[in-house]
């Protein structure tokens, strides 16, 4: 995957994460600046997304800890470079855990 393909995959998967807030009615606030993409729960916690170009990664910081991803072709997602996690369901997982109640970003 070149830059160029990478950026818009990582563009794509952030307007579908911010479209997902706003259909929700979840009290999530939502910043996107540089390239970052970072979630305010009402309870003032945070989920940091970031693009790390030349690794051609996602980055996640949570609560939960720091997770990288890859994108995999073959299941057309990215996917946890250490335990193997869909992004979406470890998304949806740390949201919940930091809102306290269940949250579904998932794409439709």
């Amino acid at each position: 995957m070149n830059e160029s393909e990478f950026n818009d995959l990582l563009d794509d998967l952030m307007m579908a994460i911010e479209d997902a807030i706003d259909e929700s009615g979840e009290d999530i606030d939502f910043e996107t600046a540089a390239g970052i993409l970072t979630l305010t729960f009402e309870n003032r916690t945070q989920i940091i997304l970031s693009r790390q170009g030349a690794l051609r990664q996602l980055w996640m910081a949570a609560r939960a800890g720091g997770f990288h991803f890859d994108f995999n072709e073959e299941k057309n997602a990215w996917i946890c470079d250490s335990n193997g996690e869909e992004f979406y369901a470890m998304l949806n997982r740390c949201s919940s855990e930091q809102a306290g109640e269940a949250i579904d970003l998932s794409a439709s």
